[in-house]
Protein backbone atom coordinates (compact mmCIF):
# COMPACT_ATOMS: atom_id res chain seq x y z
CA UNK A 1 0.00 0.00 0.00
CA UNK A 2 0.93 3.55 -0.24
CA UNK A 3 -0.23 6.63 1.57
CA UNK A 4 0.68 10.27 -0.07
CA UNK A 5 -0.48 12.99 2.06
CA UNK A 6 -0.12 16.29 -0.56
CA UNK A 7 -0.08 19.70 1.11
CA UNK A 8 -2.70 18.85 3.97
CA UNK A 9 -3.34 21.55 5.70
CA UNK A 10 -6.13 21.41 8.45
CA UNK A 11 -7.77 24.39 10.23
CA UNK A 12 -9.19 25.49 13.19
CA UNK A 13 -11.82 27.62 14.87
CA UNK A 14 -9.52 29.83 16.32
CA UNK A 15 -7.00 28.87 13.64
CA UNK A 16 -4.86 26.35 11.75
CA UNK A 17 -4.13 22.81 13.46
CA UNK A 18 -1.86 21.35 10.82
CA UNK A 19 0.68 23.53 8.12
CA UNK A 20 0.57 22.64 4.49
CA UNK A 21 2.90 19.07 5.11
CA UNK A 22 3.15 16.62 2.56
CA UNK A 23 4.39 12.65 3.17
CA UNK A 24 4.45 9.63 1.52
CA UNK A 25 4.87 6.33 3.00
CA UNK A 26 4.63 2.60 1.60
CA UNK A 27 4.32 -0.68 2.91
CA UNK A 28 7.28 -1.87 4.70
CA UNK A 29 8.41 1.26 5.18
CA UNK A 30 9.36 4.50 7.98
CA UNK A 31 8.71 7.72 8.07
CA UNK A 32 9.50 9.73 11.37
CA UNK A 33 7.87 13.00 11.46
CA UNK A 34 8.93 15.98 13.90
CA UNK A 35 7.64 18.76 15.17
CA UNK A 36 7.42 21.32 18.23
CA UNK A 37 4.60 21.01 20.13
CA UNK A 38 1.31 22.18 19.59
CA UNK A 39 2.57 22.36 15.56
CA UNK A 40 0.03 19.68 14.78
CA UNK A 41 1.09 15.68 15.43
CA UNK A 42 -2.62 14.60 15.88
CA UNK A 43 -4.43 16.56 13.50
CA UNK A 44 -2.00 14.59 10.95
CA UNK A 45 -2.10 11.51 12.46
CA UNK A 46 -6.03 11.73 12.00
CA UNK A 47 -5.76 12.62 8.06
CA UNK A 48 -3.33 10.22 7.30
CA UNK A 49 -5.87 7.45 8.99
CA UNK A 50 -9.13 9.04 7.24
CA UNK A 51 -10.57 10.58 9.77
CA UNK A 52 -10.29 14.54 9.51
CA UNK A 53 -10.99 16.23 6.56
CA UNK A 54 -8.30 17.76 5.39
CA UNK A 55 -8.88 22.20 4.43
CA UNK A 56 -6.63 22.09 1.95
CA UNK A 57 -4.78 19.29 -0.27
CA UNK A 58 -5.46 15.57 -0.09
CA UNK A 59 -4.59 12.36 1.73
CA UNK A 60 -4.43 8.91 -1.28
CA UNK A 61 -4.60 5.42 -0.60
CA UNK A 62 -3.12 3.82 -3.35
CA UNK A 63 -3.61 7.11 -5.35
CA UNK A 64 -6.77 7.43 -4.67
CA UNK A 65 -9.14 9.62 -2.55
CA UNK A 66 -10.72 7.03 0.16
CA UNK A 67 -11.19 8.02 3.45
CA UNK A 68 -12.89 4.73 4.26
CA UNK A 69 -10.44 2.63 3.09
CA UNK A 70 -7.49 4.76 5.25
CA UNK A 71 -10.21 4.37 8.19
CA UNK A 72 -10.10 0.45 7.67
CA UNK A 73 -6.63 -0.34 7.12
CA UNK A 74 -4.73 2.63 9.28
CA UNK A 75 -4.50 2.25 13.20
CA UNK A 76 -3.56 5.23 14.83
CA UNK A 77 -1.63 4.48 18.22
CA UNK A 78 -1.74 6.55 21.53
CA UNK A 79 -3.01 9.74 20.12
CA UNK A 80 -3.63 12.33 22.47
CA UNK A 81 -7.17 12.22 23.70
CA UNK A 82 -8.14 9.98 20.49
CA UNK A 83 -7.14 6.80 21.10
CA UNK A 84 -4.51 7.09 23.84
CA UNK A 85 -5.93 4.88 26.63
CA UNK A 86 -6.94 5.34 30.02
CA UNK A 87 -4.15 6.27 31.90
CA UNK A 88 -6.16 4.98 35.37
CA UNK A 89 -6.69 1.82 34.08
CA UNK A 90 -4.58 -1.80 34.71
CA UNK A 91 -2.64 -2.69 31.60
CA UNK A 92 -4.77 -6.01 32.04
CA UNK A 93 -7.68 -3.96 31.39
CA UNK A 94 -5.93 -1.85 28.51
CA UNK A 95 -4.69 -4.97 26.67
CA UNK A 96 -8.63 -6.36 26.82
CA UNK A 97 -10.21 -3.76 25.11
CA UNK A 98 -7.09 -3.43 23.00
CA UNK A 99 -7.36 -6.99 21.87
CA UNK A 100 -11.61 -6.64 21.88
CA UNK A 101 -11.28 -3.98 19.43
CA UNK A 102 -8.55 -6.79 17.11
CA UNK A 103 -11.70 -9.26 17.38
CA UNK A 104 -9.42 -11.60 19.61
CA UNK A 105 -10.28 -13.17 23.04
CA UNK A 106 -10.33 -11.08 25.10
CA UNK A 107 -11.41 -12.99 28.66
CA UNK A 108 -9.08 -13.02 31.42
CA UNK A 109 -7.64 -15.72 30.28
CA UNK A 110 -6.76 -14.82 27.06
CA UNK A 111 -5.19 -11.23 28.13
CA UNK A 112 -3.06 -13.18 30.83
CA UNK A 113 -1.74 -15.41 27.50
CA UNK A 114 -1.52 -11.92 25.41
CA UNK A 115 0.94 -10.50 27.91
CA UNK A 116 2.76 -13.95 29.22
CA UNK A 117 3.45 -13.99 25.24
CA UNK A 118 4.79 -10.48 25.22
CA UNK A 119 7.19 -10.79 27.83
CA UNK A 120 4.61 -8.37 30.24
CA UNK A 121 2.69 -10.52 32.34
CA UNK A 122 4.47 -9.34 35.31
CA UNK A 123 2.65 -5.45 34.25
CA UNK A 124 -1.02 -7.07 34.21
CA UNK A 125 -2.33 -5.41 37.21
CA UNK A 126 -0.16 -2.28 37.51
CA UNK A 127 -2.14 0.99 36.43
CA UNK A 128 -1.35 1.77 32.60
CA UNK A 129 0.32 5.41 33.69
CA UNK A 130 2.98 3.55 35.95
CA UNK A 131 3.65 0.85 33.18
CA UNK A 132 7.63 1.65 31.74
CA UNK A 133 7.05 3.44 28.96
CA UNK A 134 9.26 1.35 26.63
CA UNK A 135 6.84 -1.34 27.40
CA UNK A 136 3.41 0.22 26.82
CA UNK A 137 4.43 1.32 23.59
CA UNK A 138 5.43 -1.71 22.26
CA UNK A 139 2.07 -3.82 23.64
CA UNK A 140 0.21 -0.81 21.98
CA UNK A 141 1.97 -1.13 18.40
CA UNK A 142 1.86 -5.07 18.76
CA UNK A 143 -1.56 -4.83 19.74
CA UNK A 144 -2.67 -2.53 17.10
CA UNK A 145 -0.81 -4.12 14.26
CA UNK A 146 -3.52 -7.32 14.81
CA UNK A 147 -6.74 -5.69 14.08
CA UNK A 148 -8.06 -7.18 10.84
CA UNK A 149 -6.83 -5.81 7.89
CA UNK A 150 -4.10 -3.03 9.33
CA UNK A 151 -1.89 -2.47 7.01
CA UNK A 152 -0.61 0.94 8.08
CA UNK A 153 0.41 2.54 11.74
CA UNK A 154 0.47 5.96 12.63
CA UNK A 155 2.26 6.16 16.26
CA UNK A 156 1.66 9.50 18.58
CA UNK A 157 3.97 11.33 20.21
CA UNK A 158 5.56 8.35 22.20
CA UNK A 159 8.50 10.49 23.22
CA UNK A 160 6.02 12.31 25.81
CA UNK A 161 5.98 9.23 27.72
CA UNK A 162 9.56 9.65 28.87
CA UNK A 163 11.46 6.61 27.48
CA UNK A 164 14.62 7.45 24.77
CA UNK A 165 13.89 7.74 21.45
CA UNK A 166 15.48 4.47 20.51
CA UNK A 167 13.55 2.17 22.14
CA UNK A 168 10.69 3.11 20.57
CA UNK A 169 12.36 3.82 17.35
CA UNK A 170 13.14 -0.33 17.25
CA UNK A 171 9.89 -0.76 18.07
CA UNK A 172 8.41 1.07 15.23
CA UNK A 173 11.07 -0.73 12.93
CA UNK A 174 9.96 -3.94 13.95
CA UNK A 175 6.56 -3.50 12.56
CA UNK A 176 7.85 -1.92 9.49
CA UNK A 177 9.99 -5.53 8.85
CA UNK A 178 6.38 -7.17 9.69
CA UNK A 179 5.53 -5.33 5.98
CA UNK A 180 3.28 -2.92 8.27
CA UNK A 181 3.38 0.88 6.21
CA UNK A 182 4.76 3.03 9.65
CA UNK A 183 4.60 6.82 10.44
CA UNK A 184 6.09 8.07 13.97
CA UNK A 185 5.36 11.30 15.18
CA UNK A 186 7.66 13.08 17.75
CA UNK A 187 9.00 16.40 18.79
CA UNK A 188 12.04 18.29 17.25
CA UNK A 189 14.59 16.76 20.10
CA UNK A 190 13.52 12.77 19.60
CA UNK A 191 14.51 13.36 15.88
CA UNK A 192 17.98 14.79 16.66
CA UNK A 193 18.16 12.50 18.84
CA UNK A 194 17.48 9.66 16.11
CA UNK A 195 19.53 11.43 13.83
CA UNK A 196 17.68 9.64 10.93
CA UNK A 197 16.11 11.31 8.11
CA UNK A 198 12.78 12.72 9.59
CA UNK A 199 10.10 15.05 8.14
CA UNK A 200 8.72 18.09 8.94
CA UNK A 201 5.18 19.29 10.07
CA UNK A 202 4.77 21.80 7.82
CA UNK A 203 7.54 21.25 5.04
CA UNK A 204 6.31 19.92 1.45
CA UNK A 205 9.53 18.81 0.46
CA UNK A 206 10.54 15.91 2.61
CA UNK A 207 13.60 12.98 2.37
CA UNK A 208 12.82 9.18 1.72
CA UNK A 209 11.06 6.93 3.96
CA UNK A 210 13.43 4.47 5.48
CA UNK A 211 12.80 1.40 3.55
CA UNK A 212 12.98 -2.36 5.61
CA UNK A 213 13.22 -5.79 4.57
CA UNK A 214 10.72 -8.01 5.70
CA UNK A 215 11.11 -10.68 8.52
CA UNK A 216 10.57 -14.68 7.07
CA UNK A 217 8.91 -16.60 10.48
CA UNK A 218 12.26 -18.50 9.77
CA UNK A 219 14.26 -15.59 10.82
CA UNK A 220 12.50 -14.53 13.58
Amino acid sequence: MEIHVQSVGIDGAHGPLLQPTSLRVRTGELALVAGEPGTGHTALALALGGRMKPSVGSVLLDGEADDAGLRRRVAIVDAPDVSAPEEALTLGVVIGEELAFAHQPANRKAVADWLLAQDAREHATVRFESVPAEVRTRLLVEAASQRPGTEALVLVLPDRHGAGPHTWWNTAAKAAEKGLAVVVLCSETSARLLDVPAARIGDREQPETLAFMPVQEDDQ
